[in-house]
């Protein structure tokens, strides 16, 4: 039974609880650091060239030590940007080259720079050492600070071999260059990736070999105990600890959402009671109900169950773990992808079960006999139906995520090219949005960013328009079959809305604010689909419209016409 603390001043409120879910924000308290992990990789940045490499399963809490990273690395007054290949299209894996342009592109725009691959870029010496020119000559050289390139999801680059074994070694050639070059050691990169790399690499090639490995270790009983602290448990006696941790392991995402639960019940009990004497919380109960349908984790182990579904022989082999008293052996690549998932953990050669959760859930499930799971096979499509619907909104602000945008664009794109209609694009971004979170704080930093992405989406009318975050405090539109008048009547009502809002911004490191409000700068291209253009083109014209807004005062509208390029300042 679980009781929670006497003292109430260390009870917290439902409110303050957080439901384990993304990123732990930064000023929480429920943030553990394990093994120092990040005091080290945070060391490991500050020097020149700092590269380190980090490893973990999925919601073992990567996102959270990478927004630390991000935190000490602005601290030290460091330019950071974050690619994540999750965002990437299947389009940009065609090739290295485009692969490579794409990357570079993609860092341009986060150090908030014109793009200038054209003159770095030449045929006859590759695209790998067209990268590093663009790299050095011209990123690094207009940086007068180190930058920190974040690199999340590698595992999307390991599945492409032909690209991995050309961009690998070329992390590690920027990483030697530091050593000798001045400009690259203004480069500081982290490589975050959930699953192994079981590709043949020269070990002279690979960064893994020169990266400082960080590991996020699981929780200690002691880690679980004062985690529980933290929730306003009183989990003085240890064995309370071992049971959860008998069930779950030290895994950080399940152990939260058990506290969390916990957490909840005892505040109930405090409520319903009235007199804030203290009350148990059955765990019991809970590590009863953990493996079933009804338990806490179903959400979790159902992701898992689809998996199984469509991968056969990943259930195959998961079975063989599940069935054997002592560690197995299993195929290389097999065992890597149940490591990624975090079911297994690797001993050597061989692995094992990761906990009892995982053993007694798909025991009792069935999904590797002949018959099809309790839940059944048409609910677990419907179930990844949903999940795909998930990956495609973003989390903060909920609406669709550069993923979504980028679909939706491909697809308005053929759809106008075959009408022979036009499309509208436009480009926003939330003014001095670096200073509005320094000055107020991460947290209300992402409430501004929720509250404009609601109105701009808000003041989409028609069915068809999508309005998108498009990264950081950029958010994007797409309105088919809408021509440049059209698009700059949209444009002024979302300018508008927004700065009826009222956010109040009022710094005292930026002299004369066009206004004492949140505004925003836009920019607009509108064209014809046809041969002799794409999204690309589009895109592109609409960016540096929107850095000619942002270039004349902020808080406006410019208009780009694709066909000649001239701006036509809107105020």
């Amino acid at each position: 039974m679980v009781g929670i603390q006497n003292s109430s001043n260390s009870i917290p409120t439902v409110a303050d609880l957080e439901f384990p879910g993304g990123p732990i924000p930064l000023n929480s308290k429920f943030y553990i650091d394990r093994s120092g992990a990040e005091t080290h990789a945070c060391a490991e940045i500050s020097k020149p060239g700092g590269l380190i490499c980090m490893k973990a399963p999925r919601k073992t809490g990567k996102s959270s030590l990478m927004l630390r990273i991000i935190q000490g690395a602005t601290a030290c007054g460091y330019r950071t940007v974050t690619v994540d290949f999750q965002q990437a299209d299947e389009e940009i894996f065609a090739s290295l080259d485009k692969f490579l342009r794409w990357l570079c592109v993609n860092v341009t725009r986060q150090l908030k720079l014109e793009p200038n691959l054209d003159d770095c870029w030449d045929e006859t010496l590759g695209s790998k050492v067209s990268c590093s020119i663009y790299f050095e000559n011209y990123l690094l050289e207009q940086i007068d600070c180190p930058v920190v390139l974040i690199l999340n999801e590698v595992n999307r680059v390991f599945e492409r071999s032909d690209i991995a074994k050309e961009f690998l070694p070329l992390l590690r050639y920027w990483h030697e260059q530091s050593r000798q070059n001045e400009t690259w050691e203004k480069l500081r990169i982290a490589v975050i990736h959930s699953t192994e790399m079981y590709l043949p690499l020269n070990i002279s090639q690979s960064p893994f070999n020169v990266g400082v490995p960080i590991k996020l270790l699981d929780f200690t009983a002691e880690q679980v105990q004062d985690f529980a602290r933290r929730h306003g448990l009183d989990w003085s006696d240890r064995t309370l600890a071992q049971k959860l941790m008998k069930m779950v392991g030290g895994h950080p995402y399940l152990v939260h959402l058990a506290l969390y639960h916990l957490a909840i019940s005892a505040q109930n009990c405090l409520t319903s009671e009235g007199n804030g004497a203290a009350r148990t919380a059955d765990l019991e109960q809970l590590l009863k109900a953990a493996p079933t349908q009804s338990g806490i984790y179903r959400e979790y182990l159902r992701k898992h169950s689809i998996v199984f579904q469509e991968q056969p022989e990943l259930a195959s082999a998961f079975q063989k773990v599940i069935d054997a008293e002592n560690s197995v052996r299993l195929e290389p690549l097999v065992a890597y992808q149940l490591d990624s998932m975090g079911l297994v953990k690797l001993e050597g050669n061989n692995c094992r079960v990761s906990c009892e959760l995982y053993r007694l859930y798909f025991q009792r499930q069935n999904l590797f006999g002949d018959r099809p799971s309790s839940f059944g096979i048409q609910e677990l499509q419907q179930e990844n139906q949903r999940l795909q619907a998930l990956v495609n909104v973003d989390e903060l602000t909920q609406i669709g995520n550069r993923r979504h945008f980028d679909s939706c664009l491909r697809a308005e794109w053929k759809h106008m090219f075959r009408n022979r209609s036009p499309i509208s694009l436009i480009l926003c971004d939330i003014d001095y949005f670096k200073i509005y979170n320094d000055s107020y704080g991460h947290q209300i930093g992402d409430d501004c960013l929720r509250l404009v992405a609601q109105t701009i989406s808000r003041t989409l009318e028609r069915p068809a328009d999508v309005a998108a975050r498009y990264g950081g405090e950029e958010f994007a539109v797409i309105l088919p079959e809408t021509d440049a008048s059209g698009a700059l009547i949209v444009a002024e009502k979302i300018r508008a809305n927004v700065k009826a809002l009222n956010i109040v911004f009022q710094p005292n490191i930026v002299e004369c604010l066009p206004n004492s409000a949140v505004t925003i700068s836009l920019g607009i291209a509108c064209v014809v689909p046809s041969p002799q253009n794409d999204e690309a083109t589009l895109v592109l014209a609409a960016d540096e419209a929107l850095y000619d807004s942002k270039r004349h005062g902020r808080d406006r509208i410019t208009l780009s016409t694709l066909l000649n390029f001239r701006w036509a300042a809107v105020n």
